[in-house]
C-alpha cells in the first residue's frame, strides 16, 4: 500500500539507467531495409520514407530541394489540389524535407487508415509529374522570400558562415541566388526524381501503434519498385574554407543590430572527442543556463539568447556560436565569447556546474526515448551515421563519467579564438 505521507525518493537524471528501445528490422521484396519502432497508448503511425537524395547530389543549384517540394505538386493521376484533399480527408499529415544528404517524404496518420493512404505516397514516388504552373508559382513565391529574408541579417549571417567554412561550391556551403531560381527547369526535376527517388536509395522508418500486417502493406506498396537497397555512390565534394577569417558586413547602414556568428571545422561523431565535446559544448553556450548566456545575456544583457552547437552533418562538421545583439555591443560581445573560451580553457569547471550539465544532457535522452516517434528519431539519426546502439551507451557512459580535467583537455584541444571565423552582419 502506497503511504502518501512519505514523499518518493528523488533521483537525479544522472542516476536513471536509460535504455533505448530496440528496433525491429526487415526488408521489403526489392531488398528495402525497414527499421520499426513499436509504442504509444495512441492509435497513431508514422512512415518516413529517407531517400539519398539531398544537395549533396544535385549537379544544379537547388535542384534536390525544388524536387523533394514538387513532388507533393502534381502526379500523372493527381494534381496539387487532389494529392491535399485525400490526405485532409483522413486528417493525415504528408510532408517532405530536403537536406544536404538525404531528403524523406513523411506520412502521419491514424494506423487505421494507413491502408488508405500508402497508395497515395506510392504514387508520390512513382508519377510524380512536376506540373510547369505549379513550377512557376514555387519558383515566384521563393524568389520572392528571399528578397524578404536577404534583408534580415541573421539569415545571411547563417548562407555565410557555412560558405566561410566549407567553399560556395561545396554542399554544405552552397546558398541560393535569384539566377539559381530562375535557371531550374521541369526537366532537371524529371531527371533528379528519376535518379534519385524512383531509382535511388531508400530507407524506411516506422514508428508508433502498429496495424496487424503493415509488413504486407509496405510490401506491397514499396516493395515492388525499382528503388535501390543499396547507398548510390557518393560524389565527392571537397571543402575549400575561406583563407580570411574576420569579416564585417555592413548592409543596412541604418541597422541597429548585428548578426555575429562565430564557427570552426571540426569532427563528425565517429571521432573519440565528439561526445565529449558536445558535453563542453553544453556547458559553453549549448543550453539556457549555458555559461555563453548568463555572462552575455544575463550579466551583461548584450542579447536575448546566445547557442553554440555542433552541426549534425554525416561528413564533416562545424561548431557554431550564433548570437544577435545591440550593433553597438557586437564586438564586445565578440569578446566576452573570447573570454568564455579562456575560462575553460585555464580553470578546472567545478563539480556542481558539471553536474548541472550532466543532469540536463540525461534529461534531453530521456526525453528522445520518450515514446516511438522519438526513440526512431534517434535510430534513424544512429543509423544514418553508420553507428549503432553501443554508441547511445557510450554517450551515456561518458556523460556519467567525464571530469573537469577531461573538459580542460578538450577546451586547450578545440576552443581557440585563432581558429574561429568571425562573421558579423548588420
Amino acid at each position: 500500500m502506497i503511504v502518501r505521507k512519505n514523499a518518493p525518493a528523488i533521483k537525479a537524471p544522472v542516476d536513471v539507467d536509460i535504455q533505448l528501445q530496440p528496433y525491429v528490422a526487415f526488408y521489403l521484396k526489392n531488398g528495402i531495409p525497414v527499421y520499426l519502432v513499436e509504442g504509444g497508448a495512441q492509435e497513431v503511425l508514422q512512415i518516413e520514407c529517407v531517400f539519398d537524395a539531398g544537395n549533396w547530389f544535385e549537379e544544379k543549384n537547388l535542384v534536390a530541394a525544388t524536387a523533394n517540394f514538387l513532388m507533393k505538386n502534381g502526379t500523372t493521376q493527381k494534381s496539387a489540389f487532389e494529392i491535399n484533399a485525400a490526405v485532409d480527408f483522413y486528417g493525415a499529415y504528408l510532408n517532405r524535407s530536403c537536406y544536404n544528404e538525404t531528403a524523406t517524404l513523411t506520412l502521419h496518420c491514424l494506423n487505421k487508415d494507413v491502408a488508405h493512404l500508402l497508395p497515395l505516397m506510392e504514387e508520390l514516388l512513382t508519377s510524380a509529374n512536376f506540373p510547369e504552373e505549379e513550377l512557376v508559382i514555387y519558383k515566384q513565391n521563393q524568389l520572392q522570400r528571399l528578397e524578404v529574408n536577404l534583408k534580415k541579417c541573421d539569415f545571411v549571417a547563417n548562407r555565410l558562415i557555412d560558405a566561410y567554412l566549407y567553399g560556395k561550391d561545396h554542399p554544405y556551403g552552397k546558398y541560393s541566388t535569384p539566377e539559381d531560381y530562375t535557371a531550374i527547369t521541369q526537366n532537371d526535376l524529371v531527371e533528379f526524381y528519376n535518379k534519385y527517388y524512383v531509382n535511388g536509395h531508400c530507407k524506411i522508418f516506422v514508428s508508433g501503434k502498429m496495424q496487424a500486417g503493415i509488413q504486407t502493406l509496405l510490401d506491397q506498396h514499396f516493395g515492388h519498385l525499382s528503388i535501390q537497397p543499396h547507398s548510390l555512390a557518393r560524389p565527392e565534394h571537397k571543402a575549400a574554407p575561406a583563407e580570411q577569417l574576420h569579416y564585417e558586413i555592413v548592409q543596412d547602414p541604418n541597422g541597429v543590430q548585428g548578426a555575429i556568428r562565430m564557427a570552426r571545422p571540426f569532427h563528425n561523431r565517429h571521432h573519440p572527442d565528439f561526445i565529449g565535446a558536445q558535453i563542453l559544448n553544453n556547458l559553453f553556450g549549448g543550453f539556457f543556463g549555458s555559461r555563453l548566456m548568463s555572462n552575455i545575456r544575463e550579466d551583461k544583457g548584450y542579447t536575448y539568447g546566445i547557442y553554440s552547437y555542433l552541426q549534425n552533418h554525416l561528413g564533416e562538421s562545424a561548431w557554431i556560436i550564433s548570437t544577435e545583439a545591440g550593433r553597438d555591443v557586437c564586438k564586445a560581445t565578440i569578446q566576452e565569447v573570447h573570454l568564455e573560451m579562456k575560462r575553460l580553457r585555464e580553470e578546472l569547471v567545478d563539480e556542481e556546474e558539471l553536474d548541472l550539465v550532466k543532469n540536463y544532457m540525461m534529461g534531453v535522452l530521456l526525453g528522445d526515448v520518450d515514446g516511438p516517434f522519438q526513440v526512431c528519431a534517434r535510430w534513424k539519426n544512429y543509423i544514418l551515421h553508420g553507428v549503432d546502439e553501443r554508441y547511445f551507451q557510450k554517450t551515456i557512459a561518458t556523460i556519467r563519467t567525464i571530469d573537469s580535467k577531461e573538459i580542460q583537455r578538450l577546451a586547450n584541444e578545440y576552443l581557440h579564438p585563432e581558429k574561429f571565423y568571425e562573421l558579423t552582419v548588420i
